[in-house]
């Protein structure tokens, strides 16, 4: 099974059907603070919404059009990273993230999407990699900006989440400006 490690604490785990269960306690848990940003939790009712996920993403996994990881975390699973979209004839991919709140401010997406970043660019030979982020998501923002990742611009009206469309921040890193350390 595909698993990335990233430091002693934290690994990136290929997604499984054995995690639709942690999947839908942890979202069913946030859920207020993950649907200010995501409009999928809303729609997360129950574990049938995870097992078809889970199926989901293994299946565009093993086309090449995705990587969806569980980032786990002192062997706890607590949130989510991917590469949601591998374009292999752009060589591009897009990366979307959640961490449950209670997880924040300790490093763990920088560090995962870090290594994720790696993986694209020396493994899956990417040319660049985007982020799109809520324009408010301060927090989502940052990542971006701390991974090296250039703001290109501000694309309006681009998600409906509960009845409101949220602008995004669009970050991109191509492989040449990549920074390994």
């Amino acid at each position: 099974m595909f698993c990335l490690q990233v430091d002693e604490q934290l690994k990136l785990a290929l997604v499984q059907s054995s995690f639709a269960e942690i999947y839908l306690q942890l979202v069913s848990e946030d859920l207020d603070y993950l649907k200010q940003w995501l409009a999928w939790p809303s729609l997360t009712l129950n574990q049938a919404f995870f097992e078809r996920f889970v199926q989901n993403s293994l299946r565009d996994y093993a086309d090449g059009k995705s990587l969806t990881c569980a980032m786990i975390y002192q062997n706890e699973l607590v949130g989510n990273i991917s590469f949601n979209e591998i374009d292999q004839a752009l060589k591009s991919a897009q990366i979307g993230y959640w961490l449950c709140s209670k997880f924040q401010g300790k490093g763990i997406v920088t560090s995962a999407a870090k290594r994720l970043i790696q993986y694209g660019f020396e493994e899956l030979n990417l040319d660049w990699i985007q982020i799109n982020a809520a324009e408010h998501n301060i927090p989502s923002r940052a990542v971006a900006q701390r991974l090296g990742f250039d703001f290109k611009t501000i694309a309006l009206k681009a998600e409906l989440i509960n009845g409101d469309l949220l602008n995004h921040a669009i970050y991109m890193l191509e492989k040449g400006d990549y920074q390994t350390s």
